[in-house]
């Protein structure tokens, strides 16, 4: 007997735990959500080459950029090690190190455009 009212209590909760999914299930239906394809489109991007390497880095000025991942404090020491390392192991070589402004996603037309101008070869990167 006992077996049965607990057979009968298991068969009550199921059936309530049913009719809630149900009424939550109609409830929520009519909400929208917008959702996002992460898919790539059909078209594959035009490849751009990589620029050659260079011959020597003797007499080179390289550019060390943070993007900034990892917070402020994260690289800096990091480059800056690396710097003198450079400084060390390589006199010849100049090292100039920058962060990036803003978040690593936006476009630095000013920064590429100081590389692009005085600098032979970028390393730009996590370094936290």
């Amino acid at each position: 007997m006992k077996w049965r009212c607990n057979l009968t209590k298991k068969i009550w909760l199921i059936t309530l735990i049913f009719i809630l999914i149900a009424v939550y299930s109609t409830a929520y239906s009519s909400e929208k959500i917008t959702v996002l394809n992460p898919t790539p489109p059909n078209r594959m991007v035009d490849r751009v080459p990589l620029t050659p390497r260079l011959d020597t880095l003797e007499g080179k000025t390289i550019f060390l950029v943070d993007i900034g991942w990892g917070g402020p404090k994260a690289a800096p020491s990091v480059y800056e090690e690396m710097k003198a390392w450079f400084a060390r192991n390589m006199p010849g070589v100049k090292v100039e190190v920058r962060s990036i402004k803003g978040s690593y996603m936006q476009d630095q037309p000013e920064l590429w455009k100081e590389i692009s101008e005085k600098g032979n070869a970028a390393m730009i990167g996590i370094a936290g």
